[in-house]
């Protein structure tokens, strides 16, 4: 019996993917991550997680998330935002970002199927540094909160915090987490035929 996360924010103009701005225009940008975010609740909703849960930044909940259980997420930094969603959880809990639209089922396979004795938590690291997915078979928001988000270094230092606390830790596939219009192509070149790759090749007149 697994728990799977998608945290995520209302995709605004101006407040997602501005990184992208330019190329895109706020507005492409915003429309860029909301593909994002489809594709990765269209994989999530197919895995056989025993609870599905949208811990969600906004007002106006995204199309594909009818079948999620939505949690409004707690103010405070990245760190603090998410420790608290681990804290909600009891059992086996994975949490994804929305920035990965490339995600498949097999990249999570691990998670889903039976843990190993000798694994007690898994880190999806990313290209830049971060991390992609973080699932624990106790779920600890302490080892979460204080992790210093959004650095190059973010990954090795979660990867860190966990093994301090004596958790043997599995690695899952590296992925690229789309920030710049540069990860944008590549993973829309990985998965053409999702939502995100269909959008963003429907900018046409856009130098990417």
């Amino acid at each position: 019996m697994t728990t799977i996360i998608v945290i995520a924010k209302e995709t605004v103009p101006g407040r997602v993917k501005t990184r992208l701005h330019p190329p895109l225009s706020f507005e492409q940008a915003a429309e860029l991550a909301a593909a994002s975010l489809a594709d990765t609740l269209a994989v999530v909703a197919a895995l056989p997680a025993s609870r599905r849960i949208l811990a969600f930044d906004g007002n106006l909940l995204p199309l594909g998330s009818e079948s999620f259980e939505v949690i409004h997420q707690v103010s405070g930094d990245l760190d603090m935002r998410l420790g608290a969603i681990f804290d909600e959880c009891t059992g086996p809990t994975v949490l994804v970002g929305m920035d990965t639209p490339q995600l498949t089922a097999a990249n999570l396979a691990p998670v889903f199927h039976e843990w190993p004795a000798d694994i007690d938590a898994w880190l999806g690291l990313a290209n830049d540094g971060g991390y992609w997915a973080i699932a624990m078979r106790e779920p600890d928001g302490s080892l979460i909160r204080g992790v210093p988000m959004s650095l190059d270094d973010t990954g090795a230092r979660q990867l860190a915090s966990l093994e301090t606390a004596g958790l043997r830790v599995g690695l899952l596939d590296e992925l690229i987490d789309v920030d710049t219009i540069v990860d944008a192509r590549e993973v829309a070149a990985i998965a053409p035929d999702g939502r995100f790759g269909q959008t963003l090749a429907s900018f046409e007149g856009v130098v990417l």
